[in-house]
């Protein structure tokens, strides 16, 4: 008996290839030009769906020090900052930062020069197999459908894709919604590192 384990990344790409009856690989280095096409639209999906910003793949309060040239500079796989709710001493008409490139701007001063520590909450991108599995599942079933679209053009086999699709996408809100605090800000998938501001000044 087998055991079951989270989809893993060739997975997901052969889930693909099956949408467009092609034989599975044993590797992601195969050289199959189908499923280096199918890698990428994977990537793209997953890429998409945590730009976002779910609880999976959100840091609050990430305290980051200024380099030796007085700028804050980000980890490449940072796609999102925002100064942390606790922040807020710093929301003034003399400072407001904004994420340029990986450093952070002060568009009031017009400069990357922050000189001193901040907090800030961002979103990650994660690697696929760091991922939750509804994560997985959910970007794997919409690539595949995406690349059936792209190679095949079948409008009968989409249709039965979207189907899987939406369930899928069920399934990966349901389990967000598990998480507990996926409303903290209004949900993070609909924007809230980027919105943060506007409610900001709403509420305050």
């Amino acid at each position: 008996m087998s055991l079951l384990t989270p989809t893993t990344k060739l997975e997901a790409v052969n889930t693909m290839l099956s949408a467009i009856r092609e034989a599975p690989v044993n590797s992601l280095s195969s050289g199959l030009i189908d499923a280096e096409t199918a890698e990428q639209i994977l990537d793209n999906v997953s890429r998409s769906l945590q730009d976002q910003g779910h609880p999976f793949n959100i840091e609050t309060d990430y305290k980051i020090a200024p380099d030796s040239n007085g700028e804050i500079v980000l980890p490449l796989e940072f796609i999102k900052a925002d100064l942390a709710a606790s922040q807020t001493q710093y929301r003034s008409n003399q400072h407001e930062y904004v994420l340029r490139g990986r450093k952070m701007y002060d568009t009031v001063e017009h400069t990357y020069a922050i000189n001193e520590e901040l907090s800030l909450d961002v979103v990650v991108l994660l690697d696929f197999e760091l991922l939750p599995e509804s994560a997985r599942r959910y970007i794997a079933i919409k690539a595949a459908r995406m690349f059936q679209e792209r190679i095949l053009g079948s409008e009968t086999l989409s249709s039965f894709q979207r189907s899987d699709e939406l369930q899928a996408h069920t399934d990966f809100a349901n389990a967000m919604g598990e998480l507990g605090d996926y409303n903290i800000y209004d949900s993070y998938d609909t924007g809230a590192i980027t919105n943060r501001r506007m409610r900001y000044t709403n509420y305050n």
